[in-house]
Order: structure tokens, then sequence, then C-alpha cells
């Protein structure tokens, strides 16, 4: 019992402790609210015009920043489905065989009628011991949550929350008006901080306030910009961070690009079909977190050709296998309607080809 218990404290305290960044970002905002709504607006502003406008605008910003944080912390990391955790019988069967061989054949036995299109560096199945499942396409075990978690992101312990399919709009709109927010409030506070230089504010409680908000929400400005960005070139790249340090493993080899099907479709996966939800905080992504519509075809500049386009078999196999067997969602499947099939063009071209040629030579003939 002893050592139970103990392990409860330690948990119960790590808990605690993961909540202190959040805290601490809580604290800021709320300081960062009093000082300009109460500091500044309305203590240092004497233009009622301005005053309003700038209460406006910095509250209707000031919402959409704190519902964005508030969805990207409570919003709970999606699991993968029952159908990739494994039976009672198979884990039986996995635990009595000891060599690696043989345990992944049994876990590609089980893969065989599942959407799993990624592989391990050496071409193992992905397999997670602790959660005792196979894992599904851009999944990945997250050691603080101890959980697996759809198309992980990273975890941040910001929002002590893991970034990944369920909130990771949530968190790229938290990190746009986050940094909107502290765009404005520097703009805004920039001719009150001159004024503080030259000495044409009053000696008030104000003064230090104006001060330490403009130089907060510059330096807070810096970071998330350049975070921000980072997250917008992932997006235009359909990868995830994890995916960005290490490139996922397909059946044909490494592909960084292999989740890629073009900036505005890869910005539809994130944020939905439908433009309106785009700058509000509720779900739209598309899919089901577990299966990805995929191009195995380097459309990239940055990334050479993979051996698949120089080897005839080898591409084919590759496009037999590019779309997941589980069927995708509607607004999932419409994101490859608009992509040229060049195999079909081809072929079609070919017989057009092969028509007018035995066309010609009827024609020929009966001359």
């Amino acid at each position: 019992m002893a050592p139970s218990g103990s392990r409860s404290i330690k948990r119960g305290c790590q808990r605690v402790l993961y909540w202190i960044p959040v805290l601490f970002i809580a604290l800021i905002v709320a300081w960062s609210y009093y000082a300009y709504v109460l500091q500044l607006c309305i203590e240092s502003i004497e233009d009622t015009g301005k005053k309003v406008v700038f209460l406006l605008v910095y509250h209707a910003i000031f919402i959409m920043f704190v519902w964005a944080y508030w969805q990207t912390i409570f919003t709970r990391p999606m699991n993968p489905l029952k159908e990739f955790h494994l039976s009672f019988s198979d884990k039986e069967l996995l635990e009595r065989e000891d060599r690696g061989e043989s345990q992944q054949e049994i876990l590609r036995r089980i893969a065989k009628d599942l959407p799993i299109y990624t592989r391990t560096n050496s071409g193992a199945i992905r397999f997670c011991d602790r959660c005792q499942l196979l894992k599904p396409d851009r999944c990945h075990h997250c050691s603080v949550c101890d959980k697996c978690i759809l198309k992980m992101d990273h975890h941040c312990p910001w929002v002590n929350n893991c970034v990944g399919f369920s909130n990771y709009k949530y968190f790229m709109l938290f990190l746009a008006y986050s940094l909107l927010y502290c765009l404005f409030i520097t703009a805004t506070d920039l001719q009150y901080f001159i004024k503080f230089w030259m000495n044409g504010l009053p000696d008030t409680q104000a003064k230090f306030h104006i001060l330490f908000l403009f130089f907060s929400a510059s330096m807070f400005s810096v970071s998330l910009a350049s975070l921000f960005i980072y997250h917008c070139w992932l997006v235009c790249k359909n990868r995830s961070t994890l995916e960005a340090v290490r490139a996922p493993v397909f059946r044909h080899g490494i592909d960084k690009n292999g989740f890629s099907l073009g900036c505005s479709k890869n910005f539809g996966q994130v944020f939905g079909d439908e433009a309106k939800y785009w700058p509000i905080p509720i779900f739209s992504s598309l899919g089901d977190g577990c299966s990805f519509p995929s191009c195995l075809v380097n459309a990239d500049p940055e990334q050479p050709s993979s051996p698949t386009e120089s080897n005839p078999a080898n591409k084919g196999a590759a496009e037999g296998r590019q779309f997941p067997s589980k069927p995708l969602r509607e607004s999932q499947s419409r994101l490859l309607a608009s992509t040229p099939s060049w195999t079909d063009s081809d072929s079609a071209a070919e017989k057009e080809r092969k028509g007018a040629s035995n066309q010609g030579m009827t024609i020929e003939h009966e001359a």
C-alpha cells in the first residue's frame, strides 16, 4: 500500500506543477487587462472617442484570445479507436512469442485490415507497448500524458495539454489571437510609452503600468510571431512538429511530403472547408484523426526525387496503396476531388491515340 500511495502523491504533485505555466500566463493576461483597460484607457486617455474605439477593439480581440486558449487547454486529446487496440486473444498470442519476427508477423496480420501505412525506421509495424495498440498514422505516445495521441504535434507546457488532432486548430487560433493581442497593445500603447520618456505623463501609478505593458507586449510579440510563422509553415506542408523533426516512414521509404496535398487542401485539413468557421475556436477539422489521405508524389522542390518515381513497379505499388482502404469521411474525400489522376489521363490519351491509329489503318486498308 505504501508504494502505491507514494506514487499517487507523486502524480498529484506533478499535476499541480504542470499547471504552473498556465497559471503564469493567466496572471500575465489578468494584469495586462487591468493595465490596459483601467490604467491606460480609463485613466490616461483623455479623448473619449479614442477611448471607446480602443476598448471595443481590445475586448473583441481579448474574448477571441481567451476563448481559443481555453479550448486549447481543456479539449481532451483524441486517442485511437478501439479497432486499433489488441484483443485479449491477440495480447496473449503476442506475449507467448519471444522472437521479434514472430511478433511482427502477428502485428502485420492485425494491421492488414487497418488504414496504417507508416512504419518504424526499420520497416516494422508501429506498436505501443504501454497502450497495447497499433499506432494509426501520425499517432505518437506522449510520455507526459502517458497515452497515444492522434496526429500528435507536441506536448505544450503553456497549455498543460497535448496538441494534436482534436485541438490543433485551437492552438493555431490561440497563437494568432495572442499575437494580435500583443501587437494591438504595443501599437496603441506606443505613443503613451514615448510620452513616458519625455515626461509627458502625469506622475501617477499608470506610468509604470504603461511602461511595463509596452515592454511585455513587444517581447511576447517577437516570440509569438516566430512560433506562429513556424506553425503556419507546418500547416502549409501538412506536417506536425514531430514529423518536421523526423519525417514519416511509409512502406516505400521515408517521405516528408507523404501527407501533403497542396497548400490549400493542407489548410483545409486543419481548419475545415467552410470559411465562416476558420476564425472561430470550434472544431471544424476534416477527417477522423486515424486515417489521412496521402500523396506519395514529391511535389516539394526541397526534397530530391524518391526511388519510387524512377522505378515503375514501385511507383505502381505506391499508387495502389495511396489512400486508406477504410472509407474517408465525405468532407475528407473532397480534399482529393480536384486532384488530377495522371494515370487515368495518361491511359485515356493512350487509348485515344490507339483509336486514331486504328482508324487510320482501317481507312488505308479500305483505300
